[in-house]
């Protein structure tokens, strides 16, 4: 819990998503979340500071945003006018007993796989958001994955000695995280596994960012019509499995049995 707090007192995460890198990551999810709701109620699970909650809310959507860290929740509370219908509380993933069972249309977990370090605390958020979402209902859960981060961290910032001799890789090249890590990375193999865990069915896994992050100066350096056809460009190809592992976030989108 202080790690995140720590983290997240400190850092810009708003800025990520607003900057032109960040927006990818923010069209892509959007575009889906659009895909599968019209209409009805959305329960996100760490909300952070609104970027989607916020916006979901401000379209009429009724939306309710649950975050563990209070810095956050202020923040979201500061973009709200009174007229959205949004209910916002602090909470956690792993305990969603407060909400009723096959409460809501869609269930977003943005971010909460991020933090979650063993198999059996990403089943327990997996099984609460698929508890609360009612049947046919989707629920959204975003990852962080393994490759990009040994290929532009491990490497690219020269920090393969470091990692070693901290046993943060395996030998088949996994990273190894810890909460003071803040960030657990995945393969696509293991969310596979995790769905298995619970009664939904895989809709799709979308790159979020895909190339993205590769070259974020490159991107965010784009007038507007080049960095409009790398969004189109993206989009074309975000669905693509050859190409999923290697994206920095990905989108598990399933359906409640």
């Amino acid at each position: 819990m202080n790690y995140l707090e720590n983290y997240y007192q400190n850092y810009d995460e708003d800025g990520r998503l607003l900057s032109q890198h960040g927006r990818v990551e923010y069209i892509t999810t959007q575009k889906y979340i659009h895909e599968y709701l019209s209409s009805g109620s959305v329960l996100e699970v760490g909300a952070g500071t609104g970027r989607y909650s916020v916006a979901l809310a401000k379209e009429g959507f009724e939306v309710t945003a649950v975050d563990l860290v209070a810095h956050n929740l202020e923040i979201l509370r500061q973009k709200l006018d009174g007229s959205e219908r949004i209910t916002v509380l602090q909470g956690n993933a792993l305990d969603l007993s407060a909400f009723s069972d096959n409460s809501f249309d869609m269930t977003l977990l943005l971010g909460p796989m991020y933090h979650l370090y063993s198999k059996e605390d990403k089943i327990r958020a997996l099984s609460e958001a698929v508890t609360v979402t009612k049947p046919k209902g989707h629920i959204f859960v975003a990852y962080c994955m393994n490759e990009p981060t040994v290929i532009q961290y491990v490497f690219g910032l020269n920090k393969l000695h470091e990692v070693m001799e901290l046993n943060m890789l395996t030998p088949d090249w996994h990273c190894v995280s810890e909460p003071k890590d803040l960030f657990e990375m995945v393969r696509t193999e293991e969310i596979a596994a995790l769905d298995a865990e619970v009664p939904v069915k895989r809709v799709k896994l979308v790159a979020t960012d895909g190339a993205t992050n590769y070259k974020r100066e490159y991107i965010d350096a784009m007038d507007k019509e080049t960095f409009e056809k790398w969004v189109e460009y993206h989009l074309a190809i975000c669905e693509r499995q050859d190409l999923v592992g290697a994206s920095h976030h990905t989108l598990d989108i399933l359906q409640k049995i």
